[in-house]
């Protein structure tokens, strides 16, 4: 390690400490911090930030630890010892990350696990009160979809689909699910949603708790201050909805890159659907997308009569057939947002961040009123940042968590 630091914040009991990790064969470190005032050591269990298990090397990590909270009351001079030690080369890496939510807006923290295997993984809690991440493993993909597939963007706009080579260097974790009605309420406290009875089960038999929450902006989202940011620093204002789940996890919680989200929508296929099909129409209704999403094809009430009906609009998360990496409504049902700014692609490419400005943030995925060829894993949009009932989001996560 190199480059120590440490600092209160001025009028504050939070202290900023900074550093440097040199490079090792892994490339990843165990962190961990000591603090005392001479003989005494000092409780720091509310440090958060670039500490634990499995911090990647590179420069300017920080930690922040809340003196108020572990120390409240004391005032001396303190020593601290940040140590980097590489990681038990035994670890076996943890397939999800499971954030409990049920405690609601008020809480101060937000426990969180690591599961090597998900029980239940269709269970509604994974849909109300608790986000469940899957690891998607880091890799090489073809991003963008060949001259001739059906519905592709042709042309140099800022959304075409020209294929280029791109590189994933680090596993992330993605969203098995679209965030639900519930679970931004129980982060914000309110539920933004053009698509809510106001009940939890309304007369059309539709759970309206685990519809995708929609009406959400980019800056609801990430913050229009520090969230504005991207794509020079991953910052995000501590009151969005990304701001919340950091203070209350430790976790570096965001939305996906384009480019992490199409590689988690594709896991491993190269064909318009990523279940290994293509298009049979790019509006009506694709038998084949029918299968995998909520489009204009299959979203609308064919009999208003029927109480059973499909009410127009989303749909609860969950009931069309997932990817191969166990990914829920990756085609249809709400647009996703993305991280990147609207732009052309880049040539070949690792852990691309995407154009430096413009006007408009991408989306991805299609959506329940969208012809079929929007919903294919190489389809692009873009939207202001405003709040749309067709958009809402899948959130993402680096990996190893960051605690």
């Amino acid at each position: 390690m190199s480059n120590l630091s440490i600092a209160q914040r001025p009028g504050t009991k939070l202290v900023d400490i900074s550093y440097d990790v040199n490079n090792t064969e892994s490339n990843v470190v165990t962190v961990s911090l000591m603090l005392s005032n001479g003989a005494q050591a000092v409780d720091c269990s509310s440090a958060s930030g670039d500490i634990g298990v499995w911090v990647y090397t590179g420069a300017e990590k920080s930690i922040v630890w809340n003196g108020g909270e572990d120390w409240n009351g004391n005032v001396a001079t303190l020593k601290y010892r940040v140590e980097a030690v590489e990681p038990d080369p035994s670890y076996i890496p943890n397939e999800f990350l499971v954030i409990d939510l049920s405690g609601g807006p008020y809480v101060t923290s937000y426990p969180v696990i690591e599961l090597k295997t998900l029980p239940s993984p269709t269970s509604d809690v994974y849909k109300t009160t608790k986000l469940v991440l899957r690891r998607i493993p880091g890799g090489t993909f073809i991003m963008g979809s060949p001259s001739g597939e059906l519905g592709r963007e042709e042309g140099e706009s800022e959304y075409a689909e020209t294929q280029h080579q791109v590189t994933l260097t680090r596993d992330y974790y993605i969203g098995v699910f679209e965030v639900t009605q519930h679970q931004w309420l129980l982060v914000m406290g309110n539920n933004p949603s053009y698509f809510d009875s106001g009940n939890p089960d309304d007369s059309y038999g539709i759970l309206d708790n685990q519809r995708p929450v929609d009406s959400v902006s980019y800056t609801d989202i990430r913050g229009s201050s520090e969230g504005a940011g991207w794509p020079l620093d991953n910052n995000v204002d501590d009151s969005s909805f990304l701001g919340k789940i950091r203070l209350r996890t430790g976790l570096a919680i965001d939305l996906p890159t384009e480019a992490q989200w199409e590689y988690a929508c594709r896991a491993t296929t190269s064909s318009a659907l990523h279940n290994g099909t293509e298009l049979t129409k790019i509006d009506g209704h694709c038998l084949n997308l029918d299968a995998l999403g909520w489009f204009d094809g299959n979203a609308y009430a064919s009999n208003w009569s029927d109480p059973h009906a499909l009410k127009e609009g989303t749909q609860p998360i969950g009931q069309k057939q997932m990817n191969a990496w166990g990914l829920y409504d990756m085609s249809g049902n709400v647009w996703e947002w993305c991280l990147d700014w609207c732009g052309e692609y880049e040539g070949t490419v690792s852990d691309p961040r995407g154009t430096v400005s413009s006007s408009y943030r991408m989306i991805r995925g299609g959506a329940y009123i969208t012809d079929a060829h929007y919903c294919r894993s190489a389809g692009r949009s873009w939207a202001s940042l405003s709040r749309y009932r067709t958009v809402g989001l899948r959130v993402c996560s680096e990996y190893p968590a960051q605690r």
